[in-house]
């Protein structure tokens, strides 16, 4: 009797020890197959009058250090419009997301779904942050310094409403002073116009309201006055917030470095 009481006792003891080895192995394995941190994706947002072939600079630096930057096409006709493409393309993303947006850009960032796990931060370049109810054009003209009105060229739409350029020969000493001549007027022969109503259109909720901010400013910006800039970015409650005096709106172009310093900070 004692005997068979031994047996059972130690297959028993035999039975708990390979479970006890299984449950081991099963979350050693799992934290085997745990990934490092994931460096989050940069999603670069154009605005108006540019493409987004205006990120190059950034994202031949972003790449060089590792992150993986994807500048989407923002097809400026809409705010609210312009955010649902911009969402649909976010979804498609796997992992952390910082969006950077750059002029009327950054009125499409700040209208993403704030809900999005994703975004984990905004970069705002030479950007507009608009708070609910606010257009683009409202903030341009929030304070004195904008002469993008005078350099427009409209070019009427069938539903009544305009696409708006920028007059070529107008364009570097309005859009891109601090670049190179000839780099200038090819980004002026390449420009992507605005419908008017995206820059009179209100937006939404801001999704700078619940997620974290930085702004880089430009300081010789024609199109956005620097003190508009700098209103937009304390309302947002910056967490950093860079000046780059003489820079112009193309800010993007002229200085990358600086941007990419920025973009990598709010990365974490």
């Amino acid at each position: 009797m004692q005997t068979l009481k031994h047996r059972v006792t130690v297959r028993i003891t035999a039975l708990l020890a390979a479970l006890v080895a299984v449950a081991a192995a099963g979350t050693s394995n799992a934290v085997a197959a745990r990934p490092a941190t994931q460096k989050p994706t940069i999603v670069l947002v154009h605005g108006a009058f540019a493409d987004g072939a205006s990120w190059n600079p950034v994202i031949e630096r972003l790449q060089r250090r590792g992150f993986t930057a994807v500048a989407v096409a923002n097809p400026l006709r809409g705010v609210r419009s312009d955010a649902e493409a911009l969402d649909a393309r976010l979804a498609g993303i796997d992992g952390p997301v910082v969006l950077v947006g750059h002029s009327y850009g950054g009125a499409v960032i700040t209208n993403v779904k704030a809900r999005s796990p994703k975004v984990k931060a905004l970069v705002y370049v030479a950007a507009f942050a608009p708070a609910e109810g606010e257009a683009a054009a409202q903030l341009a003209a929030k304070y004195p310094g904008s002469t993008l009105g005078e350099t427009l060229a409209p070019v009427a739409l069938p539903d009544g409403s305009n696409d708006l350029y920028i007059k070529p020969s107008l364009f570097r000493q309005q859009f891109a002073a601090d670049v190179p001549a000839r780099q200038a007027a090819l980004m002026a022969s390449t420009q992507r116009p605005i419908r008017d109503a995206a820059l009179a259109e209100a937006s939404g909720k801001p999704a700078w309201a619940s997620i974290p901010s930085w702004f880089l400013l430009a300081g010789a910006d024609k199109n956005i006055p620097l003190q508009a800039q700098k209103f937009m970015a304390d309302r947002a409650g910056s967490r950093a917030t860079v000046t780059v005096q003489g820079a112009s709106h193309a800010v993007a172009v002229s200085r990358p470095d600086t941007v990419v310093k920025l973009i990598v900070r709010a990365a974490g």
